[in-house]
């Protein structure tokens, strides 16, 4: 019988469930409820500003209604809607990431590297790495060789008569 190691590829062997309170998945979560407080706080900066904008559009007492009472700044206005665009976007972002983080067990560099190594069939001996780089040198040898060939025949075609060709070599 052969051994099952042998014809097994190594993957990371799974962790067993850990509690939220324990001292890895609070780092984990940490990114997680800061994303979240800082989606607090984008909230409260939009709300606020939301709120001033509508406050300066109702005219005082004793004023007429048809004429605006305010001068409008468009630029400083878009300005203003970018910045709250990019601060709501960039707390939901960090709440995303944090959340992903914590569903997929992954609190350093490392764990992201061993991960994706993983999934990418790459294990920690660089033998599968060794044949996806001769495997990729292959491949750029045998285009580099067709382009060659194009080039080829493209200057022996038109040796007397310059002709113009495509990206594939035939005459345009």
């Amino acid at each position: 019988m052969s051994d099952p190691t042998s014809s097994q590829p190594s993957s990371p062997r799974p962790t067993p469930p850990v509690s939220i309170f324990a001292p890895r998945s609070r780092k984990q979560l940490s990114i997680f409820f800061g994303g979240a407080a800082f989606f607090g706080l984008a909230t409260l900066i939009t709300r606020r500003s939301l709120a001033r904008r509508y406050k300066a559009s109702i005219p005082p007492f004793f004023r007429q209604s048809n004429r605006p009472s305010s001068q409008v700044n468009g630029a400083m206005e878009a300005f203003e809607a970018l910045n709250l665009a990019t601060i709501n976007v960039a707390s939901v972002a960090m709440m995303l990431s944090g959340g992903l983080l914590w569903a997929f067990d992954i609190s350093s560099l490392e764990d992201a590297r061993v991960k994706i190594r993983g999934g990418l069939g790459f294990d920690g001996s660089g033998a599968s790495v060794a044949e996806a780089e001769e495997e990729f040198e292959e491949w750029l040898a045998t285009t580099l060789a067709r382009k060659d060939n194009k080039q080829k025949s493209i200057e022996r075609a038109g040796e007397g008569e310059k002709q113009r060709a495509n990206e594939r070599g035939k005459p345009r």
